[in-house]
This record gives C-alpha cells, sequence and structure tokens, in this order.
C-alpha cells in the first residue's frame, strides 16, 4: 500500500498562483494575512482521482509545493475524500502516485 502525505506549501512561495489554477479540488487558497499560498489538507487529494502526479508540484516554477508529514494518509482516504468532496462523480483506482 501506497503511504501518502499531503502537500504544503514552504515559505519559498512567490505567490505567483500557478498551483491555484490547476488544483482539481480547490485545495489551494491565498491567506490573507500572510500573503501566500496555503494547501488544506482537509481538501487536499495529492490530485488522487484526477491526475496521476501532483500537478502543483508540476506548475510551481520555485518547487515549494513539498509533502506535509503532518497529515499522513493512505491511497484510499485521499480517494475516499474526493468521493465525499465530489459526490456522484466516479473515481477510479488508477495508479498510485510516486509508484
Amino acid at each position: 500500500m501506497c503511504s501518502n502525505v499531503t502537500l504544503k506549501i514552504t515559505d519559498e512561495c512567490i505567490n505567483c498562483g500557478a498551483c491555484e489554477e490547476v488544483c482539481p479540488t480547490q485545495a489551494i487558497v491565498e491567506d490573507g494575512e500572510a500573503m501566500l499560498r496555503i494547501i488544506d489538507p482537509a481538501r487536499c487529494t495529492e490530485c488522487v482521482g484526477f491526475y496521476e502526479r501532483h500537478m502543483c508540484q508540476i506548475e510551481c516554477p520555485v518547487e515549494c509545493c513539498l509533502p506535509d508529514p503532518e497529515h499522513p494518509e493512505t491511497r484510499e482516504q485521499l480517494l475516499e475524500k474526493a468521493r465525499l468532496l465530489f459526490p456522484g462523480r466516479e473515481f477510479g483506482a488508477g495508479p498510485a502516485i510516486g509508484t
């Protein structure tokens, strides 16, 4: 079983918004106080159920979307989260990210 962790955005973020535009679950939002983007772990599925790779990591020009060890989740948990966020949508098993 593939063990995953939700992603986080580090302080190296240049606030360009590239990650926010590609997030399929709208988990990335701007933190008005810090003027940086943050990833909501309650909405982040690591793109499981949508893409085979982490889209925020692909699009980030400064590589600041990194794993957050504070939020470990299995692939099955991430897929269930996607189902809860998007009821009625079919999610296939698909390949595990990082395998």
